[in-house]
């Protein structure tokens, strides 16, 4: 596909707000939607009311599938109380059957975590605790990402089987983390048409508008670079038709003492309230430009923040070690009161609209509307200075056409560096999924910035045998032969 003419902004957060008008002259596309891992009930909500706000929309078939019974019919009754709120003539159907949930799909929605909070989250926090080897969330790079990735590779791929046979044409759109991972190995042994899709490039831009005080609507951007580590090249805001570059207005910020704190106890992966910005604003004194990735999860993608004994930075830039288990403890504590909630007979749903892309990409393709969504896509020379076919996060044009990845050149060269760290990992877990060598394991925990900073060579290799032990069953039976 060619790609279109370059854009520098996007708008993103007026992008998809309906006008009134839009609702009186519209086709009603009933696009059949599958919702993998839909017992994430408070995330399935957030989508569904998206997908079914669009009027042309309005009467699609949302499938919901997830193997946890409870969980699934819970969101089957949050999608009906959506139905009713929206006064919509959409279909919800709900199944256990992976099979029958994507027969004929035309978009498939991954949201689902192998393994769960227990065993699996625990086992990747605990057992490298025992090398002294901490993390935060422990979701996407580190040790924990890693075996993150080899149990979900494997189920990812196993779905895009069932998709190459039962809904081919089907267009893949993945939350499910670790990202690039998952991206990457899709786009390697699949021949299903996938996008990763995270929050983190909007949510900042939406921060940082807020640290600055200006209005979040008036902001344009250009950001690019690798899931959880991309850098917003341009951030600018526009007035009148005018852009001033907002850059030296961050780093006047940057100076000031304290950062900025974040909290957002609605978050669909528990929530989390004051948290220092702290470590993204160093990176951005040192380099000059803004991440994308939260201050928790950044710190533990390098090698500066979190190490053993040194309290005294873990303090100076507020990081939280095991953040990510907090958050399921909170979630799990407070699940059965939010189900009760949610299925309350006389209990409505409210419908208010997310940030997420989804929606947006699902409403372009059916309508041939254009918009522009930051995505995650083989590099397929898209980022000149980055290796062929790593995953990158960069805007792309979703139209009637399909998903069109705009051509970025070539990155910052320090930018470049710093992401090829984070890309050596991802290469070879996948790599490791993919073959079955037990050698690339130890390569990919080996490499890691955190974990190579914190243990030595033989600590590493007895950590990765303790952790493939503790997943076996979850993680390539090829592992262990």
């Amino acid at each position: 596909m060619v790609p279109p003419r370059r854009r520098r902004g996007n708008g993103h957060f007026a992008a998809d707000k309906r006008s009134v008008g839009q609702a009186r002259a519209y086709h009603c596309h009933m696009a059949r939607i599958v919702f993998i891992g839909a017992g994430s009930t408070v995330f399935a909500r957030n989508l569904m009311g998206d997908i079914l706000s669009f009027p042309e929309l309005s009467e699609s078939t949302i499938v919901l599938h997830d193997i946890d019974e409870t969980r699934l019919r819970t969101s089957e009754i949050v999608g009906h109380k959506i139905i009713e709120t929206l006064g919509v003539n959409a279909k919800i159907e709900a199944t256990t059957d992976r099979r029958v949930a994507l027969a004929q799909a035309d978009y498939v929605i991954t949201m689902f975590q192998v393994g769960g909070y227990k065993p699996s989250t625990v086992i990747d926090f605990e057992i490298p605790k025992k090398f002294g080897l901490e993390q935060t969330i422990a979701d996407t790079l580190g040790i924990g990402g890693i075996m993150r990735g080899l149990r979900t590779i494997p189920v990812i791929l196993d779905i895009c089987k069932d998709m190459e046979e039962l809904c081919p044409q089907a267009v893949l759109l993945n939350y499910v983390n670790p990202m690039s991972m998952l991206c990457w190995a899709v786009s390697r042994a699949s021949s299903i048409k996938m996008i990763g899709l995270c929050h983190s490039v909007q949510h900042t831009a939406h921060q940082l508008a807020t640290d600055l005080d200006i209005d979040p609507e008036s902001v344009r951007y250009r950001c690019a670079g690798i899931n959880h580590m991309a850098f917003y090249l341009d951030f600018e805001q526009e007035i009148d038709g005018k852009r001033k570059d907002l850059y030296p207005a961050i780093a006047e910020r940057a100076q000031m003492l304290p950062a900025p704190m974040r909290g957002d106890t609605e978050r669909s992966d528990g929530g989390f309230e004051g948290l220092s910005d702290a470590v993204r604003y160093e990176m951005f004194k040192r380099l000059g430009y803004f991440v994308t990735e939260s201050s928790e999860h950044f710190s533990e993608y390098v090698p500066w923040f979190i190490k053993s004994g040194r309290q005294d930075l873990l303090d100076e830039f507020g990081i939280p070690l095991d953040e990510y288990p907090r958050r399921c403890e909170r979630q799990i504590e407070g699940w059965e009161k939010l189900r009760t909630r949610l299925e309350d007979p006389d209990g409505k749903v409210r419908v208010v609209q997310s940030m997420e892309y989804g929606s947006g990409i699902i409403h372009s393709m059916e309508t041939g509307q254009s918009r522009v969504v930051y995505g995650n896509v083989p590099n397929r020379g898209i980022i000149s200075n980055l290796p062929d076919d790593c995953c990158v996060e960069v805007p792309c044009v979703v139209d009637s056409s399909g998903i069109t990845p705009t051509h970025i050149g070539v990155l910052p060269p320090h930018l470049a560096a710093l992401m090829q760290t984070n890309i050596n990992v991802q290469s070879l877990t996948v790599e490791a999924a993919l073959t079955g060598k037990r050698e690339h394991v130890y390569h990919a925990a080996m490499f890691d910035p955190h974990t190579a900073a914190e243990l030595d060579l033989d600590q590493i290799w007895a950590l990765v045998d303790e952790l493939l032990a503790a997943h076996r069953g979850m993680v390539p039976e090829a592992l262990f032969s």
